[in-house]
């Protein structure tokens, strides 16, 4: 979001309120995020039981490397952009944030076909029973396909809170939220 004189708030307010303005949106959208899977975790355990919920529990480490993925490209972007854009540079960090962008496609891609491919090793790695087992990989098939989504996801919201836009990024999170 760009100021009336068409420069980007990050660059020319005081950083007491750019904490504060961007910190709230953050607290918020981590807030969200938390009571999602808690009550994710509800539902589950209501209409499964025990075993569904360490189905969830099995596949949720994969969950977690893709929003890193997300942040690693996210960041490394957002970095790249604030530092051009501080630079006058507006080229580059087009092609940076482009390059984030890209990267984010093509692992969040790879890491759905590598978990497809390999899901039942490896939720036994990360300590499926048999019980467990099937339950796991009927939810994981579902959970990998959205995989792409979640690190383009979470890369673009990276970068648009470097656009000086964090409310956009928490609003993205919470009509996801909403939605599922």
């Amino acid at each position: 979001v760009l100021t009336t004189t068409g420069e980007n708030p990050l660059g020319i307010r005081p950083i007491p309120g750019l904490l504060f303005s961007f910190s709230i949106p953050a607290i918020i959208s981590c807030l969200v995020n938390s009571v999602y899977n808690i009550v994710d975790q509800i539902f589950i355990g209501w209409g499964v039981g025990y075993i569904g919920n360490s189905a969830t529990n099995v596949i949720f480490p994969l969950t977690v490397f893709a929003a890193a993925l997300g942040v690693l490209f996210g960041d490394g972007a957002a970095t790249y952009l604030s530092l051009k854009l501080g630079r006058n540079e507006k080229e580059d960090a087009k092609k940076g944030v482009t390059n984030g962008i890209l990267s984010a496609v093509i692992c969040g891609i790879l890491l759905l076909i590598i978990s497809a491919v390999f899901l039942e090793q490896i939720e036994i790695l990360f300590g499926a029973t048999e019980a467990v087992l099937p339950y796991g990989i009927a939810y994981g098939r579902i959970i990998v396909i959205g995989f792409p989504f979640v690190v383009i996801s979470t890369t673009l919201c990276s970068i648009i809170r470097a656009d000086g836009s964090p409310k956009v990024a928490m609003a993205s999170l919470l009509i996801g939220a909403v939605w599922n």
